[in-house]
């Protein structure tokens, strides 16, 4: 029998010396499989297996502690042979198809391969996985098998599964609890205990603290099932559903998160699937927390409460299904930050950026149990809150919302811009926080045009376009409460910050704007994606929207799958790297919202055609967090990063958002109209359908044709007072 390895324990590794929280690559890139339902999500291999191969993040986790380190099907003693293996299309389950391989007993041939068809299932529901074992005998002799499941736990802080060595851990036990129930504790030094319950049904042969094995006989056509349940902490204090309830219920209970959503349906096939799945991991990274649906950032690194992440995928949906905005707001102001703590970087006012559980967190050995180290999430927070009255014209939640709206608004002008230049600007108070505070977090994305890294405090171009839209739209939201003098003094400090930015900021060097201002004020002349955010926030003229859009679609930027968020000319372009020459979905997305808020189409199409491109190339049609930036070549597809996170909210998302800026789609609540402005639809696409597409009380579905450079416009369907308009300029 095949040797049952040790407990999976978290590698102690040495991030890069100067990274900040780095996730090395340490091992070869396998494909995954990732379930997630609330707080716990999984990753697995091909095969439905944890930690039997090398490299991945595998496991079941939940509140950002690995629960299961090592979960490995055997038969025989072997590994079985992989026939097929796949995530349901709305991510409810995995479903895998095994055989057996060969098997040799004293050099003599007893079980030929192929002759027993397992069919493994998996879900998550309620803090649990469910597997089901579906085993049958197609040979026309009985067979004699010998099933074994091979489990532990190493209790792995999720920052230690990146690689953070810890000095000291807590202890760990397990124990056989029944004939079919094994307990695997650990007390940790935060002083909790953690604990995972394995329950097999029917009992196994034999179960010991780290194998239950089955011995069975089949019959020829004959078939059985086996049952193993896994249970984070208190989810088991009752029996766990039976596995087909819960199986319905989790599909149940994935369906009702898209129920308020517009659903979108093309002439093309392969788009299709890549919006169905991007609406599949959508619904399953989003979370119901206290405060309503919050979209979890990404798995597995980021499956959790992220403030920009969480604001940024709300804005993309936002014309689909404003009620994740409504949840990502309420979410984001329950924690809002009422006092200063230099450990977290938290000041009155400021929006969270990570929160986090784990016994680091709880610990203070990372920063992140509530962490506020973040420059944008606070003015974006403004800009959400905005954007979502212009969608819904929903004064009731504004109006509850405006203390929290306020109070971020006296963060950008007061803690935020601790030398009163105008301009909003990060400095971490502590070594343990993060260096660098906008989206590109990493550690070197921030830099002169000869290489030199940045020092702070730093003031990012976007940013300043993100506090200049936040004013805008707060200004609106003042004036629709009845206080002109507040809403006047906003539009006014919204118009000297642009002023302001243009002279501060705009490199005739490199025609485009510059990254950011250093500590000293000295400008970081490099062309980055930054400068395509500021089109969608409306901080620069169109005029100079025109020139950024020319050196952003120029190769040196677009690389034919998406725009770089690094130009090839800078000094520090690395299209294998995080944040330095990589091609990000919502970055793009972002930009492309730009682009139509400025009234040019032809960068949309190309940008939206490359990554509907991309999307083709990628595992499930699923847009990654990120991939790399190497030129498109003909009849190759593009590069993977080796641990982008996928799915991933924003990235998911993204589609959307580039549907939106090429239909010019806009709402207005108070004439109750829905707005196509210069709509185009890209070349690989004939027809889009939008159904249920919501204002207020009334929806509409509607169909937009291509012909040509031409657009048609047909309403379908039509519920309430709804005009729909297109309009040409």
């Amino acid at each position: 029998m095949k040797e049952v390895p040790a407990p999976h324990t978290a590698e102690s590794l040495d991030p890069a010396p100067d990274a900040d929280f780095y996730i090395p690559a340490t091992g070869p890139t396998r494909h995954r499989r990732n379930l997630k339902h609330d707080d716990t999500f999984t990753v697995v291999d091909s095969h439905g297996d944890i930690g039997a191969s090398v490299g991945g993040a595998d496991g079941i986790f939940r509140s950002d502690t690995r629960y299961l380190s090592y979960f490995e099907f055997l038969l025989n003693g072997m590994q079985l042979l992989l026939l097929s293996s796949n995530v349901r299309d709305d991510n409810s389950n995995l479903s895998v198809d095994l055989t057996n391989p060969d098997i040799y007993r004293e050099n003599k041939l007893v079980l030929h391969k192929d002759l027993v068809h397992i069919v493994r299932t998996l879900y998550l529901w309620r803090g649990a996985a469910y597997q089901r074992f579906g085993v049958q005998n197609h040979g026309d002799e009985k067979v004699s098998l010998r099933l074994a499941f091979a489990f532990a736990s190493d209790f792995a802080d999720i920052f230690e599964v990146r690689g953070i060595r810890r000095e000291r851990r807590g202890v760990a036990s397990a124990c056989v609890v029944d004939e079919k129930t094994v307990l695997l504790r650990y007390e940790g030094l935060d002083g909790l205990t953690r604990s995972t319950t394995l329950l097999f049904d029917p009992p196994p042969t034999q179960l010991t603290t780290s194998v239950a094995s089955f011995s069975i006989v089949l019959a020829p056509g004959e078939r059985l099932s086996l049952f193993a349940t896994i249970c984070c902490d208190d989810t088991c204090q009752t029996p766990p559903a039976p596995f087909l309830r819960g199986l319905v219920a989790a599909a149940r209970e994935a369906k009702a998160m898209s129920a308020n959503m517009a659903s979108v349906e093309t002439s093309n096939d392969l788009f299709n699937q890549i919006l169905c799945r991007s609406v599949a991991d959508i619904k399953m990274l989003t979370t119901e927390t206290a405060q309503g649906p919050f979209p979890y950032a990404g798995i597995p690194w980021y499956s959790t409460t992220f403030g920009r992440d969480g604001i940024i995928t709300a804005i993309e949906l936002l014309w689909c299904d404003p009620g994740v905005a409504r949840g990502v707001l309420w979410r984001l102001a329950a924690f809002q930050a009422k006092g200063f703590d230099p450990v977290s970087d938290a000041e009155p006012g400021k929006i969270l950026h990570e929160m986090r559980s784990g016994e680091m967190a709880i610990l203070h050995e990372v920063p992140f149990a509530l962490y506020y180290g973040s420059v944008d999430s606070t003015p974006l927070f403004v800009m959400l809150a905005g954007l979502y009255f212009e969608r819904t014209g929903d004064s009731q939640t504004i109006l509850e919302l405006w203390p929290h709206i306020a109070a971020a608004l006296a963060w950008i002008d007061g803690p935020g811009d601790p030398d009163r230049d105008g301009f909003v600007e990060y400095h971490r108070q502590t070594d343990q926080g993060l260096a660098n505070q906008g989206w590109k977090d990493s550690h070197d994305a921030v830099f002169h045009a000869d290489g030199q890294l940045a020092q702070g405090p730093i003031a990012l171009a976007e940013v300043q376009g993100y506090v200049f839209m936040a004013k805008q739209l707060a200004a609106r939201l003042a004036r629709r409460l009845g206080n002109e003098a507040l809403a006047d003094a906003l539009d006014r400090q919204a118009s000297e910050l642009a002023a302001r930015f243009e002279e501060r900021f705009w490199c005739p060097e490199i025609a485009s704007y510059a990254l950011a201002l250093d500590g000293a004020k000295r400008q970081c002349k490099v062309r980055t994606s930054n400068a395509g955010q500021l089109l969608f926030t409306g901080v620069i003229s169109r005029a100079r929207a025109a020139q950024v859009t020319e050196c952003l679609m120029r190769p040196g930027f677009f690389s034919g799958w998406g725009i770089r968020t690094l130009s090839q000319a800078e000094r520090r372009y690395n299209p294998m790297s995080y944040h330095n020459g990589s091609v990000w979905p919502h970055d793009n997305a972002l930009i492309a919202l730009g682009f139509a808020r400025n009234g040019l189409s032809r960068p949309i199409e190309r940008v939206f055609t490359g990554l509907f491109d991309a999307a083709t190339y990628m595992d499930a049609s699923r847009l990654p967090e990120l991939f790399c930036g190497f030129q498109r070549r003909r009849g190759r597809g593009p590069t993977l990063y080796p641990v982008a996170c996928a799915p991933q909210a924003w990235a998911a998302a993204a589609p959307f958002a580039l549907l939106q800026a090429s239909l010019g789609l806009s709402f207005n609540p108070e004439l109750n109209e829905i707005r196509l402005l210069n709509p185009r639809l890209p070349s690989f696409v004939d027809e889009v359908i939008l159904r249920q597409l919501r204002l207020g009380n009334s929806s509409v579905d509607l169909a937009i044709g291509r012909h040509g450079e031409e657009v048609s416009l047909r309403v379908l369907r039509r519920e309430g007072q709804l005009r729909v308009t297109a309009i040409h300029t």
